[in-house]
């Protein structure tokens, strides 16, 4: 047998440095691989970040071309943009609105809102009676007033059964909020179905009397700030 190899201090500190070498060269390809995945999720947050700013400035064109960027970059997200959507509807792309509602509809198939926009868009391309008869059915939306927004989407409720629901529950702050909606959707509706009048007014209450400041109530302002609505 060879005789035994006795470890040494120098024998020690050059296995020391070699170790040392493989984990900074290890963290070295780690960091080249993970580079450009790091740089995808800040340009990802930094488009959509765009996309949203240029819509609460009134400049959907704006917004639809930065999620365009976002949707060229990450493709997997295209599906989750509703954002997106709604900035489509406001340069008038109905059918490019419509088929981002469907597909976000494949994300979340319990929001009203959902079924409401695409109800629009396919209104503003098609006529109120195809988007009747293309509305989303929604079940498990259990926020007031969606319930009775989808109805009177459908056909079978009432601007007084929204209205009502909107005041039935909750503190000032929440039925603040329940307005805000009920008056965007029935404006909305009103919109679409050629009432410009009632239009001005149920949007006007969503994005002044009961002004909000999350997406929603800021869509209201939007609206009302791109139709001239606002004096």
């Amino acid at each position: 047998m060879p005789p035994a190899r006795h470890a040494t201090p120098a024998r020690h500190a050059t296995l020391a440095l070699h170790v040392s070498s493989v984990v900074r060269l290890f963290t070295l390809v780690l960091a080249v691989i993970a580079w450009p995945l790091v740089a995808a999720e800040e340009d990802s947050a930094k488009l959509f970040r765009t996309g949203v700013d240029a819509f609460y400035a009134a400049k959907p064109a704006e917004s639809v071309a930065a999620f365009d960027r976002l949707i060229g970059l990450r493709p997997e997200l295209a599906p989750q943009l509703w954002q997106r959507g709604l900035s489509l509807y406001y340069t008038e792309d109905f059918i490019g609105g419509r088929k981002q509602f469907e597909i976000y509809q494949g994300a979340n198939p319990q929001d009203v809102e959902n079924a409401a926009w695409h109800f629009a868009c396919t209104a503003r391309a098609s006529g109120v009676e195809a988007a009747r008869a293309a509305l989303i059915p929604i079940a498990g939306d259990r926020r007031v007033p969606m319930a009775e927004i989808h109805a009177v989407y459908a056909g079978t409720g009432s601007i007084e059964a929204v209205l009502a629901a909107a005041e039935r529950a909750g503190d000032d702050a929440t039925r603040r909020n329940q307005r805000c909606y009920a008056h965007l959707y029935l404006g909305l509706l009103d919109e679409v179905s050629g009432r410009t009048g009632s239009a001005r007014d149920h949007l006007r209450k969503a994005a002044i009397d009961y002004r909000m400041e999350h997406y929603m109530g800021v869509v209201a302002q939007v609206h009302v700030r791109l139709r001239g609505w606002g004096d």
